[in-house]
């Protein structure tokens, strides 16, 4: 079990599921897992005994905070074990096996703590389940890693859904005004603001200043820190690179507005930190 086989086996398993052969795919995928984490145990014994997967209750807002960090060391396998788990875990939803995605889920979250993908992911599947608290304790979660503006619009996006199905339209259409803040290019959230538009829930019907109230009433990053301005700048740079100095012209504006121009320059020499072009 080396990473170069494990990556070379999940390509194929990616392979079959692109075929529609779910079934061989899972089959595949399961075997894999046997054997990685069968490698992990033997290799990189545990030191402790590590609650990794622990999430605290919606009216706890996250207070109680924990790293989860695995006392593992994977030595030859490294990044594929997430994939691995999140293969699985689509392969598991495709033959309707979805008590056994969720915990496929749960590994590639140990397995890569810091991304987010796999969280959303984890917490849609959890609503279909029924269970709001974990759904909505790992959406609140993704304020505290994400570095990609699509996932914290998405995150956005969810607590809009959740907020408008619960009674509370200002606070779902505050949501929606934190989402549209990022200026993400994100399909979704166009979509959203549409159906929005002119409704009891619209964005355009609460101030800036009346949304962080009801965001923070409700425990949740209205936009204004130095998270999401690093999102945006670095937004602004990939735009900035690809020619789009309008777009990256206006992301570096956006996030100076949310944090200042002396934190958005020190946020900016951190990103570009030994970079030929951090000017």
């Amino acid at each position: 079990m080396t990473q170069t086989t494990l990556t070379e086996e999940l390509m194929r398993a990616e392979g079959l599921l692109i075929q529609g052969q779910e079934e061989q795919a899972r089959e595949l995928l399961l075997r894999l897992a046997e054997d990685a984490e069968e490698y992990v145990d033997r290799n990189c014994p545990t030191t402790d005994t590590l609650q990794w997967f622990s999430f605290p209750t919606l009216f706890e807002r996250l207070a109680y905070r924990r790293v989860e960090d695995d006392p593992r060391e994977l030595r030859d396998v490294g990044e594929p074990l997430d994939r691995l788990y999140a293969d699985l875990a689509l392969a598991d939803v495709h033959v309707g096996e979805y008590d056994h995605a969720i915990e496929a889920l749960k590994r590639a979250v140990r397995w890569n703590p810091m991304g987010c993908e796999h969280r959303l992911n984890l917490a849609d599947l959890f609503r279909m389940a029924g269970n709001m608290q974990e759904y909505l304790a790992l959406t609140y979660s993704v304020f505290e890693r994400a570095s990609d503006a699509t996932h914290l619009v998405r995150a956005y996006l969810t607590f809009s859904e959740y907020f408008l199905a619960a009674g509370k339209p200002r606070t779902a259409a505050a949501a929606l005004r934190a989402a549209r803040r990022l200026d993400a290019q994100d399909d979704t959230l166009t979509a959203a603001l549409d159906q929005a538009a002119g409704t009891d829930h619209d964005p355009d019907q609460v101030s800036d200043v009346e949304a962080s109230e009801l965001l923070e009433t409700e425990g949740i990053p209205d936009g204004a820190n130095a998270e999401i301005a690093i999102c945006l700048l670095m937004c602004a740079s990939d735009a900035a690179s690809m020619g789009q100095r309008d777009v990256a012209t206006t992301l570096t504006l956006r996030a100076r507005d949310l944090v200042g121009e002396d934190a958005a320059l020190a946020l900016l020499a951190l990103i570009h930190e030994g970079d030929d072009d951090a000017n």
